[in-house]
């Protein structure tokens, strides 16, 4: 990975900590996006002490531990930054971090961070509330990837969102295994399927592969029960994409709608969370199908709009629909992809109809590198 390109998310860090007490900085994402490449970029310009550990580095880790490092950043001095990497490998972290901040408040900089993001959510929702600012790190975008790596977009839509495969490209065999056995079958089988309980863990992983094959595209849960090896109900297929996003592989969309029960009862549109992940499914000849290349490419455009603040949704009343609808303090944006890909031209214009408040977008590979660049601005323009 390279370590001269710096995300944004660290220029957002060093701004937190120039204010006034800061609150403790948590770093959530998928695993090889570059949280620790950026925070050791942050430690490396931090004007004050600063004490940088990590957990992965032990045999037997506990909360004294945690502990120890706390009480060497105290005696750096106030203002230190303390950086305690794969947290999520100490007993109880939440509950001793939770203890160590209450009883010295505010005197250190606070970044936790780790490789399990299911582990350290369910951390903070039962013992930091108040203490910690999140920030989501995703997969790499469009931009990112062109300006650390000169990517144009054929490149992105075939092997976007991990850097650390960057460097297997012109062997996909090489490639292809870096993918699945470094990160996501780490993802599985040691941040999932040790820390939550899964029944059937070869109809876990059966689970992944089917739904890798639908990106962008809405799916019932009916459907995608009856392709798994097994008896079951629709609660089990539930289950397995909520924890498939929680670990940032997986974003299953709802269907818009002003009646909230009825977004709530839809069936899912399913975002894989990077184009690599489709193209291990289809293999390297992937976009040489018009249709397969249309997908991808409306994946490409929804895994960028989940990186946004706000909410994502898609639309469809019998044969109209409208790829995403993005609803962003009090705004409504009805986001059209064209692709090349055949499909009905109705849905926005239905949409505006019965919401004529929405702002239609549309975006094309023509346009997309400027929206990539920064979609708020994007979107704030048209």
């Amino acid at each position: 990975m390279t370590t001269s390109y710096e995300r944004p998310f660290v220029a957002q860090l060093e701004k937190r900590f120039s204010g006034d007490n800061p609150l403790i900085q948590v770093l959530v994402g998928p695993r090889q996006v570059g949280k620790t490449t950026g925070v050791r970029q942050l430690l490396a310009r931090y004007p004050g002490n600063s004490h940088y550990a990590n957990a992965d580095d032990l045999l037997i880790t506990d909360r004294t531990w945690l502990i120890e490092q706390w009480q060497k950043a105290l005696l750096l001095g106030d203002g230190t930054l303390l950086i305690i990497d794969e947290v999520q490998k100490i007993s109880n972290w939440s509950e001793t971090i939770k203890s160590l901040w209450d009883s010295n408040p505010r005197k250190l900089r606070v970044i936790v961070l780790g490789s399990s993001s299911l582990q350290i959510q369910t951390g903070l929702t039962e013992s930091l509330a108040g203490r910690f600012e999140l920030t989501k790190i995703y997969h790499w975008t469009y931009t990112e990837l062109k300006h650390a790596f000169g990517y144009n977009l054929e490149r992105f839509l075939l092997f976007g969102g991990y850097p650390g495969s960057v460097s297997y490209e012109d062997d996909y065999d090489r490639w292809y295994s870096y993918l699945k056995d470094s990160i996501i079958e780490s993802v599985i089988g040691k941040d999932i399927l040790l820390n939550r309980t899964v029944g059937n863990p070869a109809l876990f992983r059966q689970a992944f592969e089917i739904l890798c094959r639908y990106p962008a595209q809405e799916i019932s849960y009916t459907k995608l029960l009856g392709q798994l090896q097994d008896k079951g109900n629709t609660d089990l297929i539930k289950y397995y994409i909520e924890l498939y996003a929680g670990a940032f592989l997986i974003h299953p969309l709802e269907k818009y709608s002003a009646k909230g029960w009825l977004t709530r009862s839809s069936s899912p549109k399913i975002l894989i969370s990077c184009p690599a992940l489709y193209t291990m499914t289809e293999g390297p000849r992937v976009l040489e199908d018009l249709d397969k290349r249309g997908r991808v490419f409306e994946l490409a455009v929804g895994s960028e709009m989940m990186q946004l603040s706000g909410e994502l949704f898609y639309w469809r009343e019998k044969n109209a629909e409208v790829d995403f609808i993005h609803r962003y303090q009090g705004r409504l944006y009805a986001i059209e992809v064209k692709s090349g890909r055949r499909k009905s031209a109705k849905g926005l214009e239905s949409f505006i109809k019965q919401f004529p408040d929405a702002i239609p977008i549309i975006i094309t590979p023509d346009n997309f590198p400027l929206f990539s660049e920064d979609p708020r601005k994007f979107l704030a323009v048209l």
